[in-house]
């Protein structure tokens, strides 16, 4: 049990970092000209602001954090334990932005925290089932893949939902092989764990760039609660199918992973639409941007109306 809560408390931690790293790429994503969108020029763009790289450190923390949490507590709990990020994510924006906290956010802040227990009550309380074989993991993952790669296939058309569509999926792989990351080099299969390593790392990449263009039209609060969102969705229903875990037999505890689900994808999306967040980078975008001139004497002048004079 104690293992069980360190891991969801090291979950935590890795939400918090992803959050602050989303949050501070997001302040430059949306500074690069949408040319680059889906190109690898548009990382070699932003590798150059020292912003975005610090953003990336810390999301390369939470990586960690989550490889580290996956060792500890089942997929199903460290998946959606992410979510929590988001109420950073929130915070943050009001603290940056000078706006208040509505009755709105709190509720989802709430529906999200009993989303997260939920599935930490109805979830399996260790990953002893170990993975599936290659032959159930190999066309799941490559079905995930084709679906995450269609917006780079149809450049020129691309539509936004497609584009937090693929960052989810590719972000999705990565973390299921995170996972096998995890399981490999605990069992001292060192080559299977390297060669997992790299393709954790080649969905990053494709999630990584699908994320930044997505932040290029919208700001953090709108993309990364549905990239987040996705993760969590097939974390939980595929996780038997590709990490070994069994959910429970008990009718009342697969309502309750049911309900759990529903509550925290629901409270995801009102975080999506609320505005603290969207302004921090609305008022990052246009706080470089110059005053218009005042108006001249005369000008003002004719504004006043004939009957005030």
């Amino acid at each position: 049990m104690v293992t069980y809560l360190l891991g969801i408390g090291v979950a935590l931690a890795a939400a918090s970092s992803y959050s602050i790293g989303v949050l501070l790429q997001s302040l430059e994503a949306r500074e690069v000209p949408q040319t680059e969108s889906l190109r690898l020029s548009l990382l070699r763009n932003l590798v150059s602001r020292r912003r975005w790289v610090f953003g990336t450190l810390c999301v390369i923390l939470g990586w960690a954090l989550q490889a580290a949490a996956l060792g500890l507590a089942p997929l199903t709990v460290v998946q959606p334990a992410l979510a929590v990020g988001l109420f950073v994510l929130l915070f943050a924006g009001e603290r940056l932005s000078d706006e208040c906290v509505g009755r709105r956010e709190v509720l989802a802040i709430l529906a999200i925290s009993v989303g997260v227990a939920g599935l930490g009550l109805a979830s399996p309380k260790d990953a002893d089932g170990g993975s599936a074989t290659a032959s159930v993991i190999a066309p799941t993952l490559a079905v995930f893949a084709v679906i995450a790669l269609t917006p780079y296939l149809l450049r020129g058309r691309t539509v936004p939902v497609l584009v937090v569509l693929s960052a989810g999926l590719a972000y999705a792989c990565s973390g299921f092989m995170t996972k096998f990351v995890a399981d490999a080099f605990s069992e001292m299969r060192i080559f299977t764990g390297l060669a997992w390593l790299g393709g954790t790392a080649l969905a990053a990449i494709v999630g990584l760039v699908s994320e930044m263009t997505a932040l290029q039209r919208r700001s953090a609060i709108r993309v990364f609660p549905g990239v987040l969102v996705i993760q969590i969705v097939l974390a939980v229903l595929c996780a038997p199918l590709l990490a070994g875990e069994r959910w429970s037999t008990d009718p009342l505890k697969l309502v309750l992973l049911g309900v759990s689900l529903v509550v925290l994808a629901a409270g995801t999306a009102v975080l999506a639409s609320a505005g603290a967040v969207a302004a921090v980078v609305d008022s990052d975008a246009t706080s470089e941007s110059p005053e218009p001139p005042a108006p001249e004497p005369g000008e003002r002048a004719e504004q006043v109306p004939a009957s005030a004079a």
